[in-house]
Formats: structure tokens, C-alpha cells, sequence
């Protein structure tokens, strides 16, 4: 068969390994042939971005973050930026996604990405291309998986950041925030908070009282601890407030969704005035997304990108490959649109409370 891959949405660690594995399997096994679409959807808009994908070209290929095919989030076929009447607007221009697939000759399309790239390909499987998926985010907030490849990559990074960021705490006795990534899902912020050891750790599933916060933190003091460390999410909000914006949808023509930002000044300028301490906001921001993968993401990603096949195999359009319970299974990529979030009754915000960890509740 000729299958057209592309990688969509933010980058993150794995994205190669799936390549490799794929590309490593469809040739050996089953003697396909692999068309790179590049740019994400970008690839399947504008003529001349697509590249053969060899046996070659995704050799040496495993421990190398970000993907060699490149990545757009601003190209989705059917809200796509084009300049009418002198301004930008999006218009659905899928027919044009639909006749490129047909003009390259694609029996299948293997779509890696996160919601928007997965929930995008299941639009064009509505429209009747063979799309199939491999789900993949740092935020780990897709329903459709119990796991996504490069969160266990980010959540390492997001640790370190923090065990750097407490001897400094510590020797000048400040408040360390520290604003990471996620969207609306807290699950980067819990797992590297609890890895960290951060003493406050503030989710969107949990909005804070930053009266809670200041209670924490003079209790510390209180105890002879003169520092602190909280982690909060990008999505993270106060009780009866709103969520911190960067940038606003319509601001991102073809990307359809809000920036998040700022979660971290917003909460050290509510901490300020009612605490002594010295507050100091580190935002990590694409340091999260970057490097090598780790282990487990290498092989997650490995058994993605292998497993894909099978669906092709079996004609299983519509669907993505996923891990449940701990095993390889595909679901359907409707799955896609729905949102993932922290358990708030769950064991790990459970013990956490029970070791003193505050949520701001």
C-alpha cells in the first residue's frame, strides 16, 4: 500500500521513534510505501511539501525530539486561513485536503498528533479518506488513551526544573512559581509537581483560593521553612476567576484555539501583598516540549507507530491506536474530541493531600 504520515499540532518527544517504527515495519513486514506529507496539514493544502519516506531517511532518526517531517498547528483543511475581501478568514477548503490525498495516490493516511490533528483526520475519514491515528501530547489529556507518548519526557524535564529550582529558593528564601504546560488538564503540573517535591501545586481541575496558598505558605514559615515552591498549570485559575490568556483564538488565523499564559503572575501578584517572602515566576514553556525522549516514551512511541499497521492491515479506518489497562488496543478517533482531566478523588492527589501538598483548596 502507499500511505501518506504526517505529524500535526505542537511537537514533542517520540515523534521520530513513531516514524521509525512505522516506516521500519511497513517496509520490512508488509513491503508498503510511505509518502511524508509535511508540515502537519499544511503538506496536504500547498503543493510541492511532501518527501518519500525511507528505510534511509528514518535511520539514526530514535533519540532526536521534534520530527523530520516538520509540524503546523495553524493548517486545518476545514478552517483554513485565506485572505477574502482584504482579511484574514478561515474557510472549509477539505475538498482541496480530499483532492491532494487522491492526486498523491494514497491508499491510507496515518495522522500522528493530539486532538486537533486526530479530531481533524476523523473529519476526513467523514468525508471518506482512509485516516488512521497515533494520539500524542505532552499534556497526556487525550480520552481515548490511558497514555500518550512525551509526557513521561516532559514530566522529567518539569522535575529537573524544579530540583534547580529549589537550591536557589532555598538560598535566597523566596517563593519559586512555576508555570508549566497542559491546557486545561493538570496532569504535567500534579505528576512533576509530586516528582519535584513542590509544596503547592495548583490544577484547572481544582480552582484555587489564594487565601488557601498564603495560609500554606506562612504555615511553612511558621515551621522554619523560609522557601517554596509551587507549581501551577497553565490553565490554573482562581476561585470565581477566569483562566490567563496569551493570545485569543481569533488572533491565530486556521488555529481555532486560545493561547494560555500568565497563570504564574497571576497567582504571584494575589500571593504579594499578603506575604513577606520574595516571589519569583520561572515559565517553562517550550523547554518542555524539547530534547531527547526518554525510555519510556521511545518505546511507547515505538509500539505506536508499529501497532498503527495492524489497523491498516485489518482496514480499521477511523480509528487510532491507544493503551488500556496497560495494554495496545485501537479505539475509534471520535475518541479524539473528548478532553482527559486530573481525578480529583484519585490516589495521587489523595496521598499528596496526605503529605501536606496543598491544592489550594
Amino acid at each position: 500500500m502507499r500511505l501518506g504520515v504526517l505529524t500535526g499540532g505542537g511537537d514533542c518527544p517520540g515523534l521520530n521513534a513513531v516514524l521509525r517504527a512505522l516506516v521500519r515495519r511497513g517496509v520490512l513486514e508488509f513491503g508498503h510505501e510511505f509518502v511524508g506529507i509535511l508540515n502537519g496539514y499544511e503538506g496536504l493544502m500547498e503543493p510541492r511539501l511532501t518527501e518519500a519516506l525511507t528505510l534511509d531517511s528514518v535511520r539514526g532518526i530514535l533519540p532526536k525530539g521534534g520530527t523530520i517531517l516538520g509540524t503546523s498547528n495553524k493548517a486545518n483543511p476545514f478552517k483554513y486561513p485565506e485572505r477574502v475581501d482584504g482579511k484574514i478568514k478561515e474557510v472549509d477548503r477539505s475538498d482541496v485536503a480530499a483532492k491532494r490525498y487522491r492526486e498523491l495516490g494514497l491508499d491510507g493516511l496515518v495522522v500522528v498528533g493530539g486532538d486537533g490533528t486526530l479530531s481533524i483526520g476523523h473529519q476526513l475519514a467523514e468525508k471518506g479518506l482512509n485516516v488512521v491515528g497515533c494520539p500524542k501530547t505532552i499534556d497526556n489529556d487525550l480520552s481515548g488513551t490511558d497514555q500518550t507518548f512525551g509526557f513521561d519526557t516532559a514530566a522529567g524535564i518539569i522535575t529537573e526544573a524544579i530540583d534547580r529550582l529549589h537550591s536557589t529558593a532555598e538560598a535566597h528564601q523566596r517563593v519559586m512559581v512555576i508555570e508549566i504546560m497542559g491546557r486545561n488538564a493538570g496532569f504535567l503540573t500534579l505528576e512533576g509537581g509530586i516528582a519535584g517535591g513542590a509544596d503547592v501545586i495548583l490544577i484547572p481541575e481544582v480552582p484555587y483560593r489564594a487565601e488557601s496558598v498564603v495560609r500554606k505558605l506562612k504555615d511553612r514559615a511558621a515551621r522554619g521553612s523560609k522557601f517554596s515552591i509551587i507549581a501551577i498549570s497553565e490553565g490554573a485559575y482562581p476561585a470565581g476567576g477566569s483562566v490567563a490568556v496569551a493570545q485569543a483564538a481569533d488572533e491565530i488565523p486556521g488555529r481555532g484555539v486560545v493561547r494560555l499564559g500568565g497563570s504564574g503572575k497571576v497567582l504571584a501578584d494575589l500571593l504579594a501583598p499578603q506575604i513577606d517572602a520574595e516571589i519569583r515566576v520561572t515559565v517553562l514553556g517550550h523547554l518542555q516540549r524539547g530534547g531527547t525522549p526518554s525510555s519510556a516514551d521511545r518505546v511507547l512511541a515505538t509500539m505506536y507507530g508499529a501497532m498503527v499497521l495492524d489497523l491498516v492491515r485489518d482496514g480499521r479506518w477511523d480509528h487510532m491506536v491507544c493503551l488500556r489497562d496497560g495494554k495496545l488496543q485501537f479505539t475509534s478517533l471520535a475518541e479524539s474530541r473528548k478532553e482527559r482531566h486530573v481525578d480529583v478523588a484519585g490516589d495521587k492527589m489523595r496521598m499528596a493531600r496526605s503529605m501536606g501538598i496543598s491544592f489550594g483548596e
